[in-house]
């Protein structure tokens, strides 16, 4: 807008601002690293979907994709479930082991994951690519005159080999990439199929014609016919690629590849899977219809339904078959191995991602206690998860092995808890703390204690053996053992170490947040830096340890992470503010985005005043005013208590916003 000399030019651009709504969130979580899911809004929809080793990708209806589950892989820097930033005008995706890829409107391709095998270096000057397909560790691109790219590499037996292309490969309409093999549907319906032939994948049926669609596993394909049956060839050994197919194979419309099993979609919208399934990746959820595309993993199975959403099954290790849902009325996170927690406002516990059960030797999926309702505060463990509920009780579920769910008989009166690898801390009213489960102390499983006449605690943390207490003077008491590096040793406190509010535990370092806002950490081994305070962090308002790395949440709503990153876990997503609270699990990080109600600042004239004002459920709201609207815009607080605020016409201020302390 030009400036004007007028003098109602104030008010024109006050009308117009007076109407905007200031950003509203809803106790919503954020998540980065490993072992996440994603915060989805609800509503949102997709157009494709493709399932990875043990990870998904959804294509969203506005060209950006979504990517969840397995995030371990970063060697150009890029994870396979972190969608690189600015990404957007997609129009495929596909998914290897771990590697992600992306097709461009502009027909250029982005990757992004592992590249130990090349696969996510997309060849220099790749264009005109109309369809993209991912292997295991190869990726194909069908270019718009008919022929293919492929990078990467396949097994061969022996162990990786560049992918490759036939010579003179031309007329091709679609492609698929397997383990090991590549397929290419001609634009005469045949089909050309090169690569490993271990087990068979790239012998084509004779006289095999009248393909309509293709598809690739790690060592069995499969090809669609136009009468709407299917082909099957390649290794048998799930029952994969077992000819005839399952009874009902008639009428289909769609083929999908994973590891050891494969999908076929009808054309009633209905999906039918068979090979192996000792992870589920072959049980089709009761009731599924309405699907338009199918997808399969390794271990796990992905259906695209028509209104948009997403449904999956399968293996669940890395969370990779929760499909995202919208989670809000959210008021504390905490964070574990490989699962997360949330405690709604309602009193209840969401709980996602998997979490190893020692009784059968692998992974589950997380679950919260049938009925589990007045909680005030969660805590998680390494393989196990804690809710102090608001009689002052406290509920521990999850693995058992060292007695850390057993809940002390007659514990009462507790007012906070915190979970460390097996061991708990519950600290009561009185300001005592009680301690229950095992620590190890560098030769056996000890079970966990607490210093002899330990009072006037305020605060407690806990990390993979060793115990922090805050009491009422600043002060920080340790106990139990921390790993150096090369021995488990006794756990300290900084000399000096004083004007504490706060402490925080990793597994093996400490974390202490003063009075100034200052952090101090500590720790016996330092092996990714998680003890290396960032020069000049100041105005911190909370910390929390992760396995091997720190987070600090800063007064401005911001967070700060340091140490271990391999898993993305301390790379603050960009844009993150309006933070509240911070927990860090071993490879994952989860911040709760403040709940800020819809604020409407409402003006209208009164002789020579103006006269602001806002809802009253916004009580808290501070009404600030600046002489200009641009990133070095100052806002001050304006004068005054009385609703609705009055001010002169001629004040001087030309903007004025709400703001949320």
């Amino acid at each position: 807008m030009k400036n004007k000399t007028d003098k109602n030019t104030s008010l024109v651009v006050l009308l117009a601002l007076a109407s905007l709504n200031a950003l509203a969130g809803a106790g919503t979580v954020v998540g980065w690293g490993n072992h996440v899911i994603s915060y989805l809004e609800p509503g949102t929809r997709f157009s494709q979907v493709a399932a990875g080793g043990a990870h998904s990708l959804a294509l969203k209806s506005d060209g950006t994709v979504l990517a969840w589950a397995d995030n371990a892989w970063a060697d150009n820097g890029s994870h396979q479930s972190t969608v690189p930033a600015g990404l957007n005008g997609v129009v495929a995706v596909g998914a290897g082991s771990s590697h992600s890829i992306a097709l461009k409107s502009d027909g250029t391709v982005v990757a992004w994951g592992r590249n130990y095998e090349g696969q996510s270096t997309v060849p220099a000057g790749l264009t005109g690519v109309v369809a993209v397909a991912a292997g295991y560790a190869q990726n194909l691109a069908l270019q718009s005159n008919g022929t293919i790219v492929a990078w990467g590499s396949i097994l061969n037996g022996l162990g990786y080999a560049p992918a490759t292309v036939p010579a003179g490969l031309t007329g091709v309409v679609a492609v698929a990439a397997g383990g090991s093999h590549g397929l290419a549907l001609k634009s005469d319906s045949t089909v050309v199929a090169w690569g490993n032939n271990g087990s068979g994948q790239s012998t084509l049926p004779a006289g095999l014609t009248g393909v309509v669609a293709v598809a690739a596993g790690i060592y069995h394909s499969l090809a669609l016919k136009s009468d709407g049956t299917i082909l099957a060839w390649g290794s048998e050994a799930s029952g994969q690629s077992i000819v005839p197919m399952p009874a009902g194979m008639t009428g289909m419309v769609a083929v999908a590849e994973g590891g050891y099993h494969s999908l076929a979609l009808k054309s009633d919208g209905t999906v039918v899977a068979w090979g192996r399934n000792y992870e589920g990746q072959s049980t089709v959820p009761a009731g599924l219809t309405g699907v338009v595309a199918v997808a399969a993993g390794i271990y796990h199975s992905l259906a695209l339904k028509s209104d948009g959403t997403v449904v999956a099954w399968g293996n669940n290790d890395y969370g990779q078959s929760t499909e995202p849902v919208g989670l809000n009325d959210v008021v504390a996170v905490a964070g574990g191995s490989g699962h997360g927690l949330t405690l709604k406002s309602n009193g209840t516990v969401v709980a996602w991602g998997r979490i190893w059960n020692n009784g059968i030797g692998g992974y589950v999926p997380v679950t919260v206690p049938a009925g589990l309702t007045d909680v005030v505060a969660v805590a998680e463990g390494s393989l196990h998860s804690l809710a102090l509920k608001s009689n002052g009780t406290v509920v521990a579920w999850g693995d058992n092995s060292y007695g850390q769910s057993t809940v002390p008989a007659g514990l009462t009166g507790v007012m906070a808890v915190a979970a460390g690898g097996t061991h708990n801390l519950a600290l009561k009213s009185d300001g005592t703390v009680a301690a229950w489960g095992k620590i190890y102390n560098g030769s056996a499983n000890v079970p966990a204690t607490v210093p002899a006449v330990l009072t006037g605690v305020v605060a407690v943390a806990a990390g993979a053996d060793h115990s922090l207490a805050l009491k009422s003077d600043g002060a920080v008491v340790a106990w139990e053992v921390i790993w150096n590096g090369s021995a488990y040793v006794p756990a300290t406190v900084p000399a000096g170490l004083a004007g504490v509010v706060a402490v925080a535990a990793g597994f093996y370092h400490s974390l202490a947040l003063k009075s100034d806002g200052t952090v101090v950490a500590w720790g016996g081994w330092n092996n990714f830096d998680q003890t290396t305070v960032p020069a000049n962090l100041n105005g911190v308002v909370a910390v929390a340890g992760g396995g091997f790395h720190s987070l600090a949440l800063k007064s401005n709503g911001t967070v700060v992470a340091w140490g271990d990153n391999r898993a993305g876990q301390s790379t603050v997503p960009a844009g993150l503010n309006g933070v509240v609270a911070v927990t860090g699990g071993d490879f994952h990080s989860l911040a709760l985005v403040r709940a800020v109600p819809a604020l409407k600042l409402q003006m209208q004239l009164s002789g020579n005043s103006m006269l602001l004002s806002w809802p009253a459920e916004s009580a808290t709201a501070i009404l600030e005013s600046a002489s200009t609207l641009d990133a070095n815009a100052l806002w001050t607080p304006v004068p005054g208590s009385d609703d609705p605020r009055t001010l002169p016409i001629g004040n001087g201020s030309r903007f004025f916003r709400l703001r949320i302390p």
